[in-house]
């Protein structure tokens, strides 16, 4: 059974098309998933754009405390939240003009993927770029 936001043509068109991604809940804690996907980002040729309340710079990029703060265009919007924390980023995305959103596996809001979706904007949820390249060979 296929899952709609599991479109893997969509998932294409962010690991292909896309080079800038802004991480949602990027720190410079090494520990923590979003950092290693952030570097496995970075040797896959993207820029990464740490969104964090601290605004750190991580892995060399300058980090902003919101997506509104960003001051260059945003391919794709990747966020490491919670699922309750995390529709509002996608809402955000949207304002800001990202061309995608991505939910990190275990982030699911069927909500907030219809009002993206809707919007006119991809949105893949419940899954991770590095399982996706793996996926690919």
């Amino acid at each position: 059974m296929t899952v709609p936001w599991i479109d893997p043509a969509h998932i294409d068109f962010m690991l292909d098309d896309c080079e800038t991604w802004a991480v949602v809940g990027l720190s410079g804690d090494r520990s923590r998933t979003a950092y290693s996907i952030a570097a496995l980002l970075q040797e896959k040729g993207k820029r990464i754009v740490p969104v964090h309340p601290d605004a750190p710079t991580v892995l060399g990029e300058q980090g902003y405390a919101s997506l509104a703060e960003i001051p260059f265009p945003v391919d794709v919007v990747d966020v490491f939240r919670r699922s309750e924390a995390a529709g509002q980023f996608a809402d955000e995305a949207v304002q800001v003009g990202a061309k995608a959103v991505w939910f990190q596996l275990g982030v699911v809001d069927h909500d907030a993927f219809e009002r993206t979706t809707r919007a006119g904007v991809p949105m893949v949820m419940d899954t991770c770029p590095a399982i996706e390249w793996r996926r690919r060979g």
